[in-house]
């Protein structure tokens, strides 16, 4: 098996998003992807300094919650370079930054200082992170959102708190994952050889009744396979979420909460994880994340 461990930013959609569709393309890239990219991109990181922020009224773009301190800024790190820093309000702070266009679209430049911000806040502390596009009217609006939502917020730290996300990945890695199925499931085969060797073309119906087959096949085995890899990762993550997958060469979509110091833990489970496997598949790992799937929060404005 081929196992491919690589490192960035947090890749998953979250719970909150104001823009519309969280699926929609950038310049023919999935957000999801182009947030990916833009985690592991050459991005200047501002310099932070602990001061007095000054607070720009009017809209101001949200990029995560996090626990109260002192008041943090990062220079020209932001959306639109302006300067990031922090709106607090007792024991929570949200990361903002102003926000002078009429409306934030996905493109990649949008999403790479999003995700640079929670790359930066993933440094010193676990955010919780909002969705791309999340923006408040104003300064004042912001203390209303963290009074309001001040619950979920702080059961939501309890969640993740000295954690950090990790994604899984496992395709097969087959030139034509139907024939793969074909040989290695008898049922299939002989469905198939059936229509086959009736020396005809396929109907509607016996296509569409082949196809169901090979899409029952197809999950029962990406359950199984799901199992197997996660009782080898669960005495080192505290939470498992699978993903639906992305196409049929793909195996399991898998995001995992993990603490912080068991990241080179997660790692090696991931290659005994992976030893259970042929050369069939192959294991992608990443991370660290921000834990975008483990945060559930209806924000309440």
């Amino acid at each position: 098996m081929e196992i491919t461990p690589r490192a960035g930013a947090a890749n998953a959609s979250v719970s909150v998003d104001m823009t519309g569709n969280p699926s929609a393309s950038v310049n023919g890239m999935s957000k999801e992807k182009a947030m990916r990219d833009g985690g592991s991109a050459a991005v200047a990181i501002g310099t932070e300094r602990a001061t007095e922020a000054p607070v720009v009224s009017g809209k101001n773009y949200i990029y995560a919650i996090v626990e109260g301190g002192e008041p943090m800024i990062y220079e020209a790190l932001g959306l639109e370079g302006k300067d990031v820093y922090t709106i607090t309000e007792g024991r929570l702070a949200a990361v903002v930054s102003g926000l002078t266009g009429f409306k934030i679209r996905p493109e990649r430049a949008n999403l790479r200082a999003h995700q640079a911000v929670l790359k930066r806040l993933m440094a010193v502390t676990t955010p919780l992170p909002m969705a791309f596009g999340t923006v408040a009217a104003s300064p004042e609006a912001i203390h209303k959102i963290l009074i309001r939502n001040r619950r979920a917020f702080e059961e939501q730290f309890a969640r993740v708190a000295g954690k950090v996300e990790m994604g899984l990945r496992v395709t097969w890695d087959v030139p034509n994952i139907f024939e793969y199925f074909v040989n290695t499931h008898t049922e299939l085969r002989l469905a198939r050889d059936r229509l086959v060797g009736a020396r005809h073309e396929f109907t509607q119906e016996e296509k569409i009744e082949l196809g169901r087959m090979f899409d029952r096949l197809l999950n029962e085995d990406r359950e199984n396979h799901t199992a197997r890899v996660e009782r080898v990762l669960a005495p080192l993550c505290s939470e498992f979420k699978a993903n639906p997958c992305r196409n049929e060469q793909e195996v399991i979509n898998l995001a995992c909460l993990v603490k912080r110091d068991s990241q080179e833990a997660f790692s090696t489970g991931v290659f005994a994880a992976a030893q259970l496997f042929d050369n069939h598949f192959s294991f992608d790992y990443s991370g660290p994340w921000a834990p975008h799937n483990f945060v559930e929060i209806d924000l309440e404005q």
